[in-house]
């Protein structure tokens, strides 16, 4: 990370880009060098001002926070992209990790959780919630209810987001082999980063949620048979969100040896950073104790 830590601002509120400016300016650190009102405008001024980390919001007009996180993804893994949500449930925010945000806050969140987030994705840390993330997971694709994480879904619910418009899905939730958003520039260019499309968690009203779920997670699978055993074993650490201090204390490596695993599994995986590494361990249905 470098000296400071400049920061893009994308939202179409005024009020949440002043808030957020104030909070994060009053941090020596960190530098706002601009705010965007769209997602076009995200695109275009990440492009001309270099930011090291963007705060991204969903849901903006003329382009949301899911294709300007795609089309900066087109450009390669730089810079961070910290997806700002009202609800960790929403299935806009999985699309979002999918497409290669590295994280998420809520935007209720304490200013100083605000501050310490950016200047860790800036680190090139991930920026999640352990606990979350398996619940948003089997929510987008149908499989729970987040307000009854026990329960299962029914066939042809509204409430069922394995199907959805493409804005309700996420564009692309991990779009395909040979697609831009993880293979045509930055880490994994030239591999066959996806696992899949958006129809295929759900390819319409005559499939259950179960059976997209199901057959997500045999993607998910047949993509992790691409590590050696100690890589799926950092994988599925890196997928607690632990450091790579911690995953070095856990598997008896050394951090610099836990940085080359992490980066040969991203390479593996034709992943772009440590949340889809995440997301898909999840998906898969790897849980660790």
């Amino acid at each position: 990370m470098t000296d400071t830590v400049r920061v893009l601002i994308a939202d179409d509120d005024p009020l949440v880009r002043v808030g957020l400016s104030l909070v994060l300016g009053a941090d020596p650190v960190i530098r706002i060098v601009g705010e965007a009102g769209d997602g076009a405008e995200a695109v275009a001024m990440t492009r001309e001002l270099k930011p090291d980390v963007v705060l991204m919001d969903v849901r903006m007009p003329r382009m949301d926070g899911l294709a300007a996180t795609e089309e900066l993804r087109r450009d390669g893994p730089s810079p961070a992209i910290i997806v700002l949500t009202t609800f960790d449930t929403d299935a806009n925010l999985l699309g979002a990790l999918r497409l290669g945000a590295n994280g998420f806050l809520l935007k209720d969140i304490a200013p100083t959780e605000i501050i310490s987030a950016v200047r860790r994705a800036a680190a090139g840390e991930s920026i999640l919630a352990p606990a979350v993330l398996p619940r948003l997971i089997d929510y987008a694709v149908g499989r729970s209810d987040p307000a009854n994480p026990g329960s299962t879904r029914g066939t042809g619910s509204g409430e069922d987001l394995s199907r959805g418009s493409r804005e309700e899905q996420g564009r692309g939730s991990w779009e395909g082999s040979g697609r831009d958003s993880l293979g045509s520039s930055g880490r994994g260019s030239g591999r066959s980063g996806g696992w899949g499309s958006r129809e295929d968690l759900g390819r319409g009203s005559g499939e259950s949620a179960d059976r997209a779920g199901d057959g997500a997670r045999e993607r998910a699978l047949a993509v992790l048979e691409r590590l050696a055993e100690r890589e799926r074993q950092v994988a599925e650490a890196v997928a607690t969100g632990a450091s790579n201090a911690q995953i070095g204390t856990e598997l008896h490596m050394s951090v610099p040896t836990v940085k080359a695993y992490v980066s040969r599994v991203l390479d593996k995986l034709g992943c772009v950073n440590r949340v889809q590494v995440a997301v898909l361990v999840h998906e898969a249905g790897i849980r660790r104790a």
